[in-house]
């Protein structure tokens, strides 16, 4: 394993990976970005329309700041609590959309290296739901680098979904 760290830990009492073959597994990568809500919405209906489920991968990024050992891993230990505060959240959310409560990732990292990395470990992982910005800077780096130069290392489909999709919208569509 990388340096990266990883929690599953923050799964609820009686939370299982789905066991079965034919569940799938709908990954969302969290931040708070109005395309991520886009494409977890999206996730959600579809793991409730299809009996999957809904994954939340929330990567930390490294701190900046090394210099002092102790002042790194007091902003690390808030960073991660950070996280664990926005999975639960939208955890919420994703629980009485898709009817089932998701599964919880957090790791520590480049977002796309532990993208990748979480994607090689999980077999169960099935689709990998992105949500796309539409404003003239384009999609977003982990769309682009999904989409792009990194689409040879994925071993499974991957959904955009574009930011500009209205909630009847992506209803429609799922």
């Amino acid at each position: 394993m990388s340096e990266a760290q990883e929690t599953q830990g923050l799964e609820t009492p009686g939370q299982e990976p789905p066991r079965e073959a034919n569940h799938r597994v709908f990954l969302v990568v969290v931040d708070e970005t109005e395309e991520m809500r886009v494409a977890l919405r999206f996730a959600a209906l579809r793991a409730r329309r299809t009996g999957g489920k809904v994954a939340m991968l929330y990567v930390v990024e490294p701190s900046e700041f090394q210099h002092w050992m102790s002042v790194g891993d007091i902003m690390r230990e808030e960073a991660r609590t950070e996280a664990e505060q926005v999975l639960q959240r939208m955890a919420a959310e994703v629980s009485e959309l898709s009817g089932s409560l998701p599964i919880l990732y957090v790791r520590e990292g480049d977002r796309r290296d532990e993208l990748l990395a979480l994607l090689d470990e999980e077999p169960n992982i099935s689709i990998l739901v992105l949500g796309a910005a539409t404003h003239k800077r384009g999609p977003g780096p982990l769309v682009s680098a999904m989409t792009g130069k990194f689409l040879g290392r994925l071993h499974i489909p991957v959904t955009v979904v574009p930011d500009s999709m209205t909630v009847e919208e992506i209803d429609a569509v799922t």
